[in-house]
């Protein structure tokens, strides 16, 4: 296990993880190297090359943006997102950007910032990862003082050039150690059998030994006014944060109306549609799948409004987990004190399963299409639902296992580069698949015949065998054939 719950889940801005967030996470990460290089000072300009799906679906998916925000010395959960367009606006009107908050220098996106739309990866000809980016760093002269190529692969998470050789061939030794290590799915189950732990019990007990990793550089949220006292309390603590920003963010979703940036002038939804929910929805028995649809379109509204959301375990499937946290509070029989226990497991199940697919395959619509993206989404929240309910181990298994069997081959096909159409209303549909999953494995008796660990790893040859047009480059499918909305 070399994956963290707080890595998995991270907040950030929209409208993508692997395109907003990771850029901007390397490009503030480049920023730091050159000032623990001391080269911030000699500084004078910075080229920013893209490639593959950040070149052709970058635009529309604010690449450029983060790169710039990056460059400012900006992260993805503490930017004041409000502030963002004013940001920006500054740079491209002065022609300056101020790198690393200290060093003004000339940036002008048109001789600064390429998008290489022929070309996939850094290295022509070398197969790597199809979101790449290689940031120079140039002094008065005009000579190279530092250069850096990094891998977004999905969920927020980068790679440098040479972390990314050491992970593809197999040279990376994890450091971290935790109590209960699990490399698949079969291993987790065995272990917490053995061990006579849920799922959840076991993913809080690695969580707490990662406290005391010094060299884990994980962003915990903490609750305002909380002093936890124990490891077990600091980590619940930081997991319900988490939860409290995914309801502010389907707060504000549902609360809001008006167009999506971005040029398709598609109109929000979730704010009529709560409405009409609450107006009519008591007649309906099927009202609460509709809830859940509202729940999970708000979110994803958000996030393609630029607005601040949780990678869950990416910007463009992070309405699932939210909106089956909502539909287990408000549709869900029980106390405040079980429901609280219950969002609990809910998040450490769901993120025992997201790091089975993190660490054995692809969270990365451009590698592996959108089953890498809402699909592991919905098996997540399946698995997590049947712990939020008590289900037992191999339910929740055999949940996660087959909420992801229908999501297989699903592609990534955004119009126009924008998570808009088909995104948000693929995370509605993903949620309520999450639901119908889970039902079914708790009501099934015995063995099933595929494992989880077989479908994660269909899931992930799938997506090998995917022709790149159909993963995150709009060149094929619904952005190819339905160019006008």
């Amino acid at each position: 296990m070399n994956t963290s719950l707080f890595e998995l889940f991270k907040i950030g801005i929209g409208p993508s993880s692997s395109h907003t967030v990771g850029p901007m996470r390397a490009a503030l990460r480049f920023v730091q190297t050159l000032e623990a290089s001391s080269l911030l000072p000699s500084t004078l300009s910075v080229v920013v090359d893209l490639y593959g799906s950040l070149a052709l679906t970058g635009i529309g998916h604010g690449t450029d943006g983060a790169i710039l925000l990056g460059l400012l010395g900006d992260a993805p959960d503490t930017v004041d997102s409000t502030q963002i367009p004013s940001l920006l606006a500054t740079i491209r009107s002065s022609g300056t950007l101020n790198l690393g908050g200290r060093q003004s220098i000339h940036f002008l996106e048109a001789e600064h910032l390429h998008l290489h739309l022929d070309q996939m990866y850094p290295t022509p000809g070398v197969a790597t990862h199809p979101n790449g980016a290689r940031l120079s760093a140039f002094d008065s002269s005009g000579t190279l003082l530092a250069e850096e190529i990094f891998y977004s692969i999905g969920g927020g998470f980068i790679l440098s050039q040479a972390e990314f050789d050491a992970q593809r061939s197999s040279a990376v030794i994890s450091t971290r150690t935790v109590p209960y290590p699990f490399s698949s799915a079969n291993e987790l189950l065995t272990t917490a059998a053995k061990n006579n732990l849920t799922i959840a019990e076991l993913l809080l007990a690695n969580e707490c030994a990662l406290l005391a990793d010094t060299t884990l550089s994980i962003n915990r949220p903490a609750l305002d006014n909380a002093q936890p006292s124990t490891p077990e309390e600091r980590i619940n603590s930081s997991i319900l944060a988490l939860w409290r920003v995914m309801q502010q963010c389907t707060e504000r979703g549902i609360a809001t109306e008006g167009i999506l940036p971005g040029g398709l002038n598609v109109r929000r939804r979730a704010h009529r549609l709560a409405e009409r929910l609450r107006t009519e929805g008591s007649k309906d028995p099927l009202a609460p799948i509709d809830w859940v649809t509202v729940y999970a379109m708000a979110v994803n509204e958000e996030n393609a409004a630029g607005g601040r959301v949780v990678t869950a375990p990416t910007n463009g499937a992070a309405g699932v987990i939210p909106a089956l946290g909502h539909y287990y509070l408000h549709f869900i029989e029980g106390t405040d004190a079980e429901k609280h226990e219950g969002i609990l497991r809910y998040f450490l199940t769901a993120a025992a399963i997201g790091i089975l697919y993190k660490e054995n395959a692809s969270i990365s619509g451009a590698e592996v299409g959108c089953q890498g993206e809402v699909g592991v989404a919905c098996s997540m929240a399946a698995g997590g639902l049947v712990a939020a309910l008590n289900g037992t181990n191999a339910q929740v298994e055999h949940a996660a296992e087959i909420a992801m069997e229908h999501n297989l081959g699903m592609t990534c096909d955004p119009i126009g580069g924008l998570v808009q159409i088909p995104c948000i209303e693929r995370n509605g549909m993903g949620a309520v698949k999450a639901i119908n999953a889970a039902r079914m494995a708790m009501h099934e008796t015995g063995d099933h015949k595929l494992s989880l660990d077989q479908v994660i790893a269909t899931m992930y040859q799938t997506g090998l065998d995917m022709q790149s047009r159909y993963k995150e480059t709009s060149l094929a499918g619904l952005a190819l054939n339905i160019i006008e909305c």
